[in-house]
């Protein structure tokens, strides 16, 4: 048993003093607001449940900045996704470890604990399956095992390159599998990830253009347990194809066909009509929202205000991965809203209620559930996850409470991140990660090597 004690602590009931949390086996046994500091060790600073990280492609980590430059008319979405393409050509498998041990890095200095890694990259580089089936899971979860990271490893099912079952494009074929041989995949991750302490393993299915209606229901039966992730409604002519395919929308689509309930997160889901917002809202799923890279590739304004309303759970991600930082993906969504909404403070719940601890504590709830694990909350049978803020930071010293999170997440970010505890070990001091210096300069090697491929 580990006994710790906090001078300040956000907990399930509010801000708490002098907390002791009793930890054993990476898990909160007991939670103790107002004890005594004797016998237990003391970490100063501001006690945070860490924010679950419910969306990641962690290979995109080493794109990053590489799609900045202006190519034809229209350059969207669509001519980002050839960068992606021939970045991912030339990735070996120990560059796919490389690459996810500096992104879980600098998640874990920048605020998240743990992750949903979204993991469509699976075969070789002319699209041949591995030895091991499950060869770059492996390597995902060999990433997270050095740096410490929670991991929720979500295999991703990619079978066509269009809607309606279309043929696949060349820049695809390290993604596909055919049902059999994903939920193959999918058995190779679960023992991939057994080593580690609390993993999940859920499923993926890509998107509507990657799957047929029949092979998406042949994979959700036979993984009845665990997250279900989908990219949904993140372009609008990806809404427009959809509507010319099935007579519906990509949200309205998988409301109506697939099942949806609190098992799936709807990543990104960023265009839908008012009866789909109130729809997913009722159905209990997790959006996924990820506004840094959804602002980087031009996506839109997920319609928050509307979503919130109906009583919808959302969690944020760091996608791409361009920057990652658990307090810059709040403050972007809430500062989409107030330039679609033109007002300030659009998702406080009520007047006189912190922004922050509301797009807070809702994301921990939103991203524990879709990552399908007991994080989130300093709380008795909860992870032992925590972000520990610098309290004498010269944007936290002269404010208390919710003012804390405030300055955390609409001014101070990243820097004011002093500690973090994941399953209750000290990954992060003093703002840096214990193998920074080594996992960095095996990246540095890596993406040096690919820059010149």
């Amino acid at each position: 048993m580990r006994k710790l004690f906090f001078d300040h602590a956000l907990l399930a009931s509010g801000w708490a003093q002098d907390v002791g949390l009793d930890v054993e086996a990476g898990v909160i046994r007991a939670v103790a607001p107002g004890a005594s500091r004797e016998g237990r060790e003391r970490i100063p600073g501001i006690a945070l449940p860490g924010l679950p990280n419910l969306h990641s492609h962690t290979f995109q980590r080493g794109m990053a900045g590489l799609a900045e430059t202006r190519g034809p008319a229209g350059d969207s979405f669509w001519t980002w996704r050839q960068v992606m393409y021939r970045f991912l050509g030339a990735l070996t498998p120990e560059d796919v470890e490389a690459i996810a041990a500096q992104a879980f890095v600098e998640m874990l200095e920048g605020g998240f604990t743990a992750v949903a890694e979204f993991h469509y990259l699976h075969h070789d580089r002319d699209g041949t399956p591995y030895a091991d089936l499950a060869e770059l899971s492996a390597r995902i979860a060999a990433a997270a095992g050095e740096t410490g990271i929670g991991l929720t490893l979500l295999p991703s099912f990619y079978a066509y390159g269009g809607l309606g079952g279309a043929a696949p494009s060349q820049g695809q074929r390290r993604f596909l599998n055919d049902p059999d041989r994903f939920l193959a995949l999918v058995e190779g991750a679960r023992k991939a990830v057994a080593h580690l302490p609390d993993a999940v393993v859920g499923i993926a299915p890509h998107s509507l253009r990657a799957v047929t209606p029949e092979t998406l229901g042949a994979v959700v039966a036979a993984v009845p347990q665990g997250p279900v992730h989908i990219h949904a409604a993140e372009q609008v002519k990806e809404v427009e194809d959809c509507v010319g395919w099935s007579g519906r929308r990509p949200v309205e689509w998988l409301l109506a066909n697939a099942g949806v309930d609190r098992r799936w997160c709807l990543i990104h889901a960023t265009h839908m009509t008012q009866e789909e917002t109130r729809g997913l809202a009722a159905s209990g799923a997790v959006a996924g929202l990820c506004p840094l890279t959804e602002a980087s590739l031009g996506d839109g304004i997920f319609e928050g205000v509307a979503f919130v309303a109906a009583g919808g759970r959302y969690g944020v991600g760091s996608d791409s991965n361009i920057e990652i930082v658990a307090p810059g993906e709040l403050k972007q969504l809430e500062y989409s809203q107030r330039l679609k909404h033109r007002a300030r403070n659009v998702l406080a719940g009520r007047e006189g209620e912190s922004t922050g601890r509301r797009l807070y504590e809702t994301a921990c709830a939103g991203g524990a559930q879709a990552l399908g694990r007991r994080i989130g909350a300093l709380a008795a049978g909860h992870r032992a996850d925590l972000v520990v803020l610098d309290h004498a930071h010269v944007d936290l010293a002269s404010v208390d409470g919710d003012r804390w999170l405030d300055s955390y997440i609409f001014v101070a970010g990243r820097g004011v991140v002093d500690r973090v505890l994941v399953g209750g070990e000290e990954v992060v001091t003093r703002g840096r990660h214990r193998f920074r210096d080594s996992i960095a300069a095996r990246y540095a090697r890596t993406v040096e090597r690919l820059a010149s491929a």
